[in-house]
C-alpha cells in the first residue's frame, strides 16, 4: 500500500480538571492537589513516572490557584521576582536542573520569595527529592522539607482512560474494542501508552488506514523483539 507524506502536526492535550481521570493509582495525589491551601509550608512535590499526568495535574492546580507553570530549566538566567509575583508557581522537572548552579540558585530564590509572601509552590519530578543530586545544599534542604504526593503506575481503569484521552487529543475516534485489545497486550506504563498512540496515529496517516485492531496488531508485532 502506498504511504502518504505525513507532517508532525501539534497535538493539543486536554488539561482541564474534567479531563483528568481519577483512579486508585492517582486519587491520593489528586486529593493533595485539591487541598493545596493546606500544604505544609505552602509547598508540595509531585512525583511519578513519565506520562503519569504530572503536567496535567500541575495545570489543574494552576487553574485552581492562578499559578504560573514553568520548566525548572527555564529558570536559569531569569529574575525570580516577577514569577513569584503570581503568588503560586508550579516548577516542572526539577531533577533536570541538578548540577546547574544558576538554575538551582534561581529556584532557591523563587522558593524563598514565595515562602516570605505565604505563596504556594508545586514541584514535579519523576523521582523523590532524596534522589535529586542537587548541588546547592540550601535548596536541597528546602525541597526535602516539602510534603510528597506520588502518582503510582497505572491500573487498568486509569490506563484505559489515558488511552482514550491520548487518542482524543489527536482527534482520533476509536472503537472501544481497540482499547481493550491494547490493554491486554501492551506494557503497563504511561510512556508505552503514549508511544503506541503516537505510532498508531503516524501509521494511520501514512497508510490511510483506520487506527483499529488490525493496524495495532501489526505495530505491536513489529515492536516485539525477535529471538536471536
Amino acid at each position: 500500500m502506498p504511504r502518504q507524506l505525513i507532517f508532525d502536526l501539534p497535538v493539543r492535550p486536554a488539561r482541564g480538571r474534567e479531563d483528568f481521570f481519577v483512579s486508585p493509582a492517582n486519587e491520593m495525589a489528586v486529593a493533595q492537589i485539591d487541598a493545596w491551601r493546606d500544604w505544609p509550608q505552602g509547598k508540595l512535590v509531585l512525583t511519578g513516572p513519565k506520562g503519569a499526568g504530572k503536567t496535567h495535574l500541575a495545570h489543574v492546580w494552576a487553574g485552581q490557584s492562578g499559578a504560573a507553570v514553568i520548566e525548572a530549566a527555564a529558570l536559569e538566567g531569569t529574575d525570580p521576582y516577577p514569577i513569584a509575583g503570581c503568588g503560586a508557581v508550579a516548577v516542572e522537572n526539577v531533577e533536570r536542573i541538578a548540577g546547574n548552579r544558576a538554575a538551582e540558585e534561581a529556584l532557591f530564590h523563587l522558593h524563598n520569595l514565595l515562602q516570605a509572601s505565604c505563596g504556594a509552590l508545586l514541584f514535579t519530578a519523576r523521582a523523590r527529592p532524596r534522589d535529586w543530586p542537587l548541588a546547592l545544599p540550601d535548596l536541597r534542604s528546602r525541597v526535602m522539607a516539602a510534603s510528597t504526593a506520588q502518582v503510582a503506575p497505572p491500573d487498568d481503569s486509569l490506563l484505559a482512560a489515558l488511552l482514550v484521552k491520548l487518542f482524543t487529543d489527536r482527534q482520533l475516534a476509536v472503537d472501544p474494542g481497540l482499547i481493550t485489545y491494547l490493554l491486554g497486550r501492551m506494557d503497563r506504563s504511561f510512556a508505552e501508552a503514549q508511544a503506541i498512540v503516537a505510532a498508531l496515529d503516524r501509521e494511520a496517516l501514512a497508510t490511510g488506514r483506520k487506527p483499529g485492531i488490525r493496524l495495532a496488531a501489526e505495530l505491536l508485532d513489529m515492536r516485539t523483539p525477535r529471538p536471536a
